[in-house]
């Protein structure tokens, strides 16, 4: 049997969902389970604080310099995926832990990034003329 050639490996591959084009890592979001760009997706870990009572405190912290020790996950920057990663109970088995874990942190960025720029929900920022004068 022949060896097969480098165009036809990558030519059996591309069938696969797999984009050549794209340099670096691939990923997959833990909420929606599609693949993209490791660049493209926000990189978690889990924080473990002890706490007063004697128990772990477990927290999803975004690993923004994705240098955090740990086992990380990926998430892409949509309030949807995140609500669909939770409704899967998805974070548990991409981090492999048990419990339940404080997703505010990680909420927060989330909504943070995904509000365009230019628009905002609070009414002390808003312009406080009338811009019809």
């Amino acid at each position: 049997m022949r060896p097969r050639r480098e165009a036809d490996r990558l030519r059996g591959a591309r069938g696969r969902g797999v984009d050549f084009s794209v340099v670096g890592p691939i990923r997959t979001c833990v909420g929606c389970r599609k693949r993209a760009p490791a660049s493209d997706l926000i990189r978690f870990v889990l924080i473990r604080f002890v706490s007063t009572g004697g128990g772990d405190d477990l927290r999803l912290q975004v690993d923004a310099g994705r240098r955090l020790p740990g086992r990380g996950a990926h998430l892409h920057p949509d309030p949807a995926c995140f609500a669909l990663a939770e409704r899967r109970r998805a974070f548990g088995r991409a981090l492999r832990f048990t419990g339940v874990a404080d997703t505010g942190p990680l909420a927060e960025h989330i909504r943070a990034v995904s509000v365009p720029r230019g628009t905002t929900d609070d009414p002390a920022e808003a312009p406080d003329h009338d811009p019809a004068r």
